[in-house]
């Protein structure tokens, strides 16, 4: 029973050091969820959970290796100038030529909209000459 307590012990304390070697090691910007000084707290305060905390949700993440052989991390994105041209449509905030049309829809619609509302008001003048003719 002793040695089984003992091997666990050990297999903790591993886990610590190597959590906490690899958190101090981590380039402070590329830390998840929180920030470095914390991780270390819950690393040494919580006993092999915060190790294992450390690992699934705070490690930096690892970087992916695409098919034409360059790396990329998960959250750097692409510089505008290296974005891969995207296939397929585009959400029309994105789409130039819906940009431009843009401002002559809202003109159409503006003109539509004033024709609706001098019709209205001449509905509304008729209206009014019918009940004042009435009473």
């Amino acid at each position: 029973m002793f040695r089984l307590y003992s091997l666990f012990m050990l297999v903790d304390l591993a886990l610590l050091v190597i959590a906490l070697i690899d958190c101090l090691s981590s380039e402070e910007y590329a830390i998840r969820a929180l920030p470095r000084v914390a991780w270390v707290f819950i690393i040494l305060l919580f006993s092999p959970i915060g190790a294992i905390a450390w690992f699934v949700a705070g490690r930096p993440p690892r970087a992916i290796r695409m098919s034409n052989g360059e790396q990329w991390r998960p959250g750097s994105g692409f510089p505008e100038d290296e974005r891969p041209a995207r296939k397929g449509p585009l959400a029309p905030d994105d789409d130039p030529a819906f940009l431009r049309n843009l401002a002559s829809s809202l003109k159409d619609d503006e003109s539509m909209m004033k024709k609706w509302e001098a019709d209205l008001r001449r509905r509304e003048e008729e209206l009014r000459k019918k009940t004042s003719q009435e009473d």
